[in-house]
């Protein structure tokens, strides 16, 4: 089930919350096109787990409907919620969860509050504005005022539960949210495009987002360049990206200082930045051996980890074997996958002891990932499971990551250094269309089902170490490109 578009009448709760995320994003939801859409698994982890915390909290199955709020049932989906802001605008709502409490209401000696699962840690304006205007319509649904609302996570051990009192001052955030979404609405063209444009990796609308940055060379189409940046840039005079590629990178400098020493500092990178992509060039940064430890290596392990964050569980350690041929080229039609599923959280001692044999069965191979992730999983893991100092020292050093080469040694015509971006420049292809984390967390999820008397028996597994395996294989594309542009490149086979 992907983003579900919002209804033409009135203001409500799906609109105000995707305006609390994107200004741009409640206007495209509403006007755009729906056919542009693009699916997301983020929706469908958010569902999973509205779906899991909601179990957990009620302990039986939610009752339905107006019915159900009738009956007193302990927990209600499915209520429509229509009612006036203070300015008698039309307004809606769809509560994912009402649950019973104490008080009285048109219904009997009971009340209900509304509850939002969250993801992540923290709670934010994304879960607190939407849950005020839920409260807000309940209230006059159930002809008795609402005082608090409630937000459940799923924790590393328990439920997660914080209580949120509706307060006058959230009364107030809510009413100018409504506000300023409305006049967002009735715009005839899109707000500006965000300034921080990280969460629109999330979002069903990113690659309309995403031609629209490239055609204005939107100042955070340049690597290196956020929100906070983009607006000093803008106090200079510099719009985009050709503009920031034309400055003189001494003046910038000197101009940025006054921002703060790190930015002057950065200055001159990102001039170099946006000269590269507005050519088209790579730059070479360093002329040394970006992978010295390639040129005896009898073969390399290429290492990507799969997780779920929510509960912080890493459930695959996937390797891909790469051996080297006599002839000193690399043979990958002898790779191998090595998937190294770990069920549940409590089995990591297990997993441990399977992953160090593996590592300890080719000690003189390399460890080449992509990114920090895999690197700092594995030392903590180490340490946690009592491997000692001098062989978490050996196993540090066999660790190499690709992603850090590449910006220690070359610029790039790239908005993002992430993997799919520099591996799919390098022509890499994944064999699964839209595969990425978060769709592989979503299929890790569906396996699992309700535990293992229901594990669902489906290809999803199968999916997750193929977009594993396309990782690891991604890595080595970049590595090895990496290794041919040295003289005595290493790359080859």
């Amino acid at each position: 089930m992907g983003d579900t578009p919002p209804a033409a009448n009135g203001l409500n709760d799906r609109l105000l919350r995707s305006w609390l995320r994107c200004r741009r994003k409640a206007w495209l939801d509403l006007h755009a096109d729906p056919d542009l859409r693009q699916w997301t698994a983020h929706r469908n982890l958010q569902l999973d787990a509205q779906q899991r915390c909601f179990s957990a909290l009620l302990g039986e199955p939610p009752g339905h409907g107006e019915q159900a709020c009738q009956r007193g049932d302990l927990g209600v989906v499915g209520l429509r919620l229509k009612g006036r802001g203070a300015d008698g605008s039309a307004l809606e709502a769809h509560p994912p969860l009402l649950m019973r409490v104490k008080g009285q209401s048109r219904w009997g000696a009971f009340a209900y509050q509304p509850v939002l699962a969250r993801q992540g840690r923290r709670l934010t304006r994304e879960h607190q504005i939407p849950l005020a205007l839920m409260a807000d319509l309940l209230g006059q649904e159930q002809q008795s005022p609402v005082t608090a609302m409630l937000v459940v996570g799923a924790g590393p051990r328990r439920l997660e539960r914080h209580r949120v009192g509706y307060s006058s001052g959230l009364r107030r955030q809510l009413g100018e949210a409504l506000r300023k979404l409305s006049l967002d609405l009735e715009r005839s063209t899109p707000p500006v495009l965000a300034a921080d444009r990280r969460k629109c990796s999330l979002c069903c609308w990113r690659q309309l987002c995403g031609r629209q940055a490239s055609k204005d060379g939107h100042l955070s189409e340049v690597s290196g360049i956020g929100a906070k940046r983009r607006e000093m840039l803008h106090e200079l005079g510099i719009q985009g990206l050709n503009d920031l590629a034309q400055a003189d990178p001494e003046q910038l400098a000197l101009q940025m200082e006054r921002f703060g020493d790190q930015h002057g500092e950065a200055a001159r990178s990102l001039v170099a930045q946006a000269r590269v992509q507005r050519d088209g060039r790579p730059e070479r940064l360093d002329p040394t051996s970006a992978l010295p430890e390639l040129e005896a290596a009898p073969g390399v392990l290429l290492y990507d980890i799969e997780s779920d964050p929510d509960v912080r569980h890493d459930f695959l350690h996937g390797f891909v074997l790469l051996p080297r041929r006599a002839d000193g080229r690399w043979d990958p039609e002898a790779a191998r996958y090595h998937p190294l599923l770990v069920l549940r959280k409590h089995d990591e001692a297990l997993g441990w002891r399977r992953l160090h044999k593996l590592l300890c069965a080719y000690p003189s191979w390399p460890v080449l990932h992509y990114g920090e992730t895999e690197s700092l999983a594995l030392r903590r893991l180490a340490q946690r499971q009592g491997l000692p100092e001098p062989q978490r020292a050996q196993i540090s050093t066999r660790l190499i990551d690709v992603h850090a080469r590449v910006r220690r040694h070359w610029r790039l015509p790239l908005s993002s250094y992430g993997l799919k971006s520099v591996a799919s420049w390098r022509g890499f292809r994944w064999s699964q269309a839209g595969a990425d984390g978060a769709r592989a967390l979503l299929w890790w999820r569906q396996w699992q089902g309700d535990g293992p008397q229901r594990r669902r028996r489906s290809q999803t597994l199968r999916w997750i170490f193929q977009y594993n395996r396309d990782d690891c294989l991604a890595t080595w594309a970049v590595a090895d490109w990496l290794s041919r542009q040295d003289p005595d490149g290493v790359g080859g086979g």
